[in-house]
């Protein structure tokens, strides 16, 4: 998963984020409260970690913008020094899913973090397929079988294909995508995304009049949704221009 952390002492964004990493999450780490904001405008995650005294904008304005600006549920958890029981019940009843005071352990921050990201995703236990359908993810072989046939795509193909579908009608930023599928390389070139992207929509049907709609958010990244039959088509069905 791809986490945002909002801690304004090196040292501990360090430990916080080589936790995370080391668990196979991805992780950014943001100084100020103002420069998450700005980031989440243009990127999605899907768990927010949120000190509360940092400069410019505190945790607690960010969680505020998060509950008002964002339309999907994005799952936050707190993480200060700050342990009354009223600032915990306040930040809890402002729209926080979890808060734990620190100092915490690894063992325990990961056990949150787990946790939170089972309840958001309705994560379930490793397992040797996913089916989407009639889409079906063999995570052992790297093959999709869609209505019975199996369809040859290559590796990336394959992993970007999987990551749509479980985020089905979620939109997902460029950033988003080239994380997790191209690991925060930086010698990709700009339109290998939108490539990848426009063989899925060819290779596995993503069209309309197959029930799904796979388009470009201009200047965002893309979404991959179920469409009902006779729903209206988009117009704009190709792959977004610009780089990543």
């Amino acid at each position: 998963m791809r986490i945002a952390v909002l801690e304004d002492d090196p040292a501990q964004a360090d430990l916080v984020c080589q936790t995370l990493s080391a668990a196979g999450h991805i992780c950014h780490a943001y100084g100020a409260g103002r420069e998450l904001v700005r980031q989440l405008r243009r990127q999605t995650f899907d768990l927010l970690v949120l000190d509360w005294n940092v400069p410019d904008m505190s945790g607690e304005e960010v969680l505020r913008w998060v509950r008002q600006s964002l339309s999907e549920r994005l799952p936050v958890l707190f993480m200060t020094s700050r342990s009354r029981e009223t600032d915990i019940t306040s930040i809890l009843n402002t729209g926080a899913d979890d808060y734990i005071v620190k100092p915490v352990s690894a063992a325990v921050l990961l056990a949150r973090v787990g946790s939170l990201l089972r309840r958001a995703y309705h994560l379930k236990p490793a397992a040797a397929k996913e089916v989407f359908g009639e889409f079906e993810f063999d995570l052992g072989l790297k093959h999709v079988v869609v209505r019975g046939a199996t369809v040859a795509v290559t590796q990336k193909e394959f992993e970007l294909a999987l990551l749509l579908f479980q985020h089905l009608s979620r939109p997902l930023s460029r950033a988003h995508i080239l994380d997790v599928i191209w690991k925060q390389a930086t010698d990709i070139p700009s339109r290998t995304m939108d490539t990848h992207v426009s063989m899925l929509r060819s290779k596995l049907g993503l069209r309309p009049e197959h029930g799904y709609r796979l388009t470009p958010i201009y200047g965002y990244g893309y979404r991959l949704e179920r469409i009902e039959s006779g729903a209206p088509v988009a117009s704009d069905e190709r792959p977004e221009a610009g780089g990543v």
